[in-house]
């Protein structure tokens, strides 16, 4: 706790931040693209929000607009000073290390702490962080009371508390909102990305944040610590290719899964740990979309929409779960009915008079397939929708729960048909070479479409106009009249800037002149058009999807396929590099996402892992070579021994999970020792208080001895 006589951070660091429109802008941490048909006067609102002041529900950001040809969209590059950047850190609780080594919540008041006497501001963010602090002040601009509508838009209705931003990209107003990319950070990252041995976790995160960079760093670890010795073990089990083996290699393959997961979960927390991401909660800012009545947070002290948890219980159990449910239910008759119209083909083409072809035996799978893909599309959506509509208060919670939907969905449609195969046709030959066409064929089908497709139709396409607000019954294209009548009613609008002649940018409207436009010769104008030409990079659900599905292929099944885990080790080689070309050359830069874990997805594999000792003991309790080795036994004795192998496997397991614990001994000690030197900060901190109220407020009789009469109420001020 710094004394009276310190010098503040305004003593020590010069702040010259500047709203003047002569000075140089900083970086452009998030650019906002408009559709072409959006009234000037909604834009001309918007951004009075973003550089308005908080005392008037704005975000205090920095706004320059790009230079536009009539009839295209505006183009805002938004930014902030150094000073709210480090001041927004602090409110949104971002943890950094210290001199002395520790990660610790970040104070604005503390600034020496972290960077020293001499040490540069400017460093202690990294890019990736400032592109969040500024999305979510985008994202936080709520609307107020006075602010019932979009202006303009009378029919796009906002209530207290919504998120501005949200609502106009929902109505097609903001077409695109993404980060520029760092040219020379973006290419020394992927110089020693491409071609390296192990992923650059920290590089990734510096530049990507957080959620990529555990992404690629569980990639990684499932590759290098699971994949490579399994591959071993199956290659040596394909060289002595004996029945007798089989289960023992099965047997290490679920306990490998489990010592895996647990291990992981260890290390995700010690990443979380060294990131500052481990103490995220429940409880922390709300996401964007949520909603509720608008109140004072009992934890915080602020004024943020609340909403009763319990209506979110019944709206996921009451409504979602059901149709969920459904769903899952109906994709499971659909793969039945394909397999039954399959079926009744081929024995239709043993009929020579039938006139049924091998090519028409195809017709369902290939049928089935296709409506799998359409249905898939369409089930996102819903998935999407439900999720939203629960209303869940972080955004960790929302993609928690958006997951669970999703895989369930790709389980039902992945995996059922292999477990129709392998346990009512019983017929291993073919279930292998499912698995044999899906490891090696699709994966790098997968593979070829994620980065080969994107590249070459990136380069005989050309750069797409951008969208337009398709409903021309509440938006409507400016026309000479409405642009007039927009520009005259400029009410409300009160952080417009410095009145402006309409000469010095010709051809935009009146009501944006007050927007300075960028330099002409700027190179983030053109930056700005060609990445906003790029495809969007819709997070990393698709990528652990797909790390998923080959999970489910290699340990569900390895009793009949242990070769599984060679291929799948090969798809992965290339799978990290495929994935670090995408998102360093093909797509937009993704906002960083801050994580402390996998989330849905860690309980997804360890739900692999426990069905994956179920269905391998079933499947060698089905394999008829292995029955052939006990023609003593009959079917009921067979099967009893095989439960009891599944059960004591079942309880290994548990075992496992129980004495690997989730946090390293040293994690949990550097818990400790930060909660106790919060203590002691807080002890010191009332200390000082009451030393400072002291030799304000003289001792009155009557008045316990070392306490004054302001001490409660300052008290009160620290709970």
């Amino acid at each position: 706790m710094t004394s009276p006589d310190t010098p503040t951070v305004d003593d020590v660091f010069d702040f010259t931040d500047s709203e003047d429109n002569d000075a140089p802008f900083p970086p452009s941490y998030m650019v906002v693209r408009f559709a072409a048909d959006v009234k000037p006067r909604a834009i001309a609102w918007l951004v009075d929000k973003v550089r308005g002041p908080r005392s008037h529900g704005g975000a205090e950001l920095l706004v320059r607009r790009q230079h536009t040809e009539p009839g295209e969209g505006i183009i805002l590059h938004v930014s902030a000073s150094c000073r709210k950047l480090l001041e927004l850190a602090e409110e949104m609780e971002l943890k950094k290390r210290d001199q002395a080594g520790l990660m610790r919540e970040f104070l604005f008041a503390h600034l020496r702490d972290f960077v020293g006497e001499k040490g540069d501001r400017e460093d202690l963010l990294t890019t990736a962080e400032r592109q969040l602090i500024v999305r979510h002040e985008l994202d936080n601009i709520r609307a107020l009371s006075e602010d019932p509508s979009i202006p303009g838009y009378v029919n796009f209705r906002m209530y207290e508390g919504q998120s501005i931003v949200q609502v106009m990209m929902h109505k097609l107003l903001i077409t695109a909102m993404y980060p520029l990319h760092d040219a020379e950070a973006l290419k020394l990252l992927s110089s020693k990305w491409y071609f390296s041995k192990e992923q650059p976790v920290e590089a990734i995160r510096l530049y990507f944040g957080e959620a990529v960079a555990l992404y690629f760093k569980f990639l990684d670890f499932y590759t290098v610590k699971l994949l490579i010795p399994l591959t071993l073990v199956g290659v040596l089990q394909m060289a002595l290719s004996t029945l007798e083996t089989l289960p023992f290699f099965c047997v290490c393959n679920v306990i490998a899964v489990t010592v895996f997961l647990e291990v992981w979960r260890r290390r995700s927390n010690e990443a979380a740990f060294q990131w500052g991401t481990i103490g995220m909660t429940s409880l922390d800012e709300p996401r964007p979309n949520f909603h509720g009545t608008m109140m004072v947070d009992t934890i915080t002290g602020r004024l943020l929409p609340q909403f009763p948890r319990r209506t979110t219980y019944i709206r996921m159990y009451c409504v979602s779960l059901p149709i969920v449910v459904l769903c899952l239910f109906l994709a499971f008759l659909v793969m039945l009915a394909s397999f039954h119209a399959e079926e009744r083909l081929t024995q239709l083409a043993k009929d020579p008079e039938s006139g049924v072809t091998s090519l028409t035996v195809m017709a369902p799978s290939v049928i089935y397939s296709i409506l799998v893909y359409i249905v898939n599309l369409y089930y996102r959506q819903l998935a999407t929708y439900l999720t939203e509509w629960e209303n869940h208060r972080t955004q960790s919670q929302f993609e928690r729960h958006r997951v669970i939907k999703l895989v369930a969905f790709e389980f039902v449609n992945t995996f059922m048909a292999l477990f129709y195969i392998a346990f009512v046709y019983q017929d291993m030959d073919m279930l292998r070479s499912q698995l044999a066409t899906m490891l090696i064929i699709l994966q790098l089908v997968n593979n070829v479409q994620e980065a080969v497709l994107p590249l070459l139709m990136r380069c005989m396409s050309k750069v797409p106009s951008p969208p337009r607000v398709p409903d021309s019954s509440t938006v409507r294209a400016p026309s000479a009249s409405g642009d007039a009548k927009d520009s005259a009613d400029t009410r409300g609008l009160r952080y417009r800037g410095p009145a402006r002649s309409l000469e010095l940018y010709p051809g935009v409207p009146e009501v944006l002149q007050g927007i300075p436009e960028l330099d002409p010769d700027d190179p983030r104008q053109q930056q700005a058009l060609a990445e906003g030409a790029m495809d969007v990079y819709e997070g990393t659900y698709d990528d652990y999807l797909e790390v998923f599905i080959q999970f489910g292929y290699v340990f569900l099944f390895s009793a009949v396929y242990p070769q599984a885990a060679l291929w799948a080790l090969f798809n992965n080689l290339i799978e990290s590099r495929v994935d670090a070309f995408k998102l360093c050359r093909l797509y937009q830069r993704p906002l960083a996402r801050r994580v402390k874990d996998t989330g849905a997805w860690q309980r997804a594999f360890e739900a692999i892992g426990a069905m994956s000792i179920v269905t391998n003991c079933g499947l060698l309790c089905v394999s008829p070579p292995l029955r052939r080795l006990a023609p003593e036994l009959s079917q009921t004795e067979w099967v009893l021994r095989w439960m009891v192998v599944e059960h004591l496997l079942m309880a290994v397991r548990y075992v496992l999970h129980q004495a690997i614990p989730d946090k390293p001994e040293w994690v949990r000690v550097a818990l400790a020792k930060l909660n106790y030197q919060s203590k002691q900060a807080l002890r010191k901190e009332r200390a000082l208080k009451r030393r400072l109220s002291s030799r304000r407020s003289p001792w009155k009789p009557g008045q316990p001895s070392g306490q004054t009469h302001l001490e409660p109420r300052r008290d009160a001020e620290l709970h």
